[in-house]
């Protein structure tokens, strides 16, 4: 069953990407596998499976918590600070 932390539960208008493209692959011409847009700022960056995972370096440098997926048809939240994953509809 999915747990709720705080972080999630603190959520209550979801952000979703502007564009379809890893903010930070596009200035460098990276590529990205998955996008995630952090719930915090807005920011859509590229997940672990990319090689750069923007995200994850993105939750390091500023600690925003909570992700969605950004992928069509994908409902889900991910919080790096406390491991937890919840779907949505």
């Amino acid at each position: 069953m999915d747990e709720v932390c705080k972080h999630i539960s603190e959520i209550t208008e979801l952000k979703t990407p502007v564009e379809y493209v890893c903010e930070e692959c596009s200035k460098v011409g990276g590529r990205w596998v998955h996008l995630r847009t952090c719930q915090t700022c807005g920011t859509t960056l590229c997940c672990d499976t990319s090689p750069a995972k923007h995200m994850t370096q993105h939750f390091n440098q500023t600690g925003h918590p909570v992700v969605i997926s950004a992928e069509p048809g994908e409902n889900w939240l991910w919080c790096y600070e406390d491991e937890a994953f919840v779907r949505y509809t």
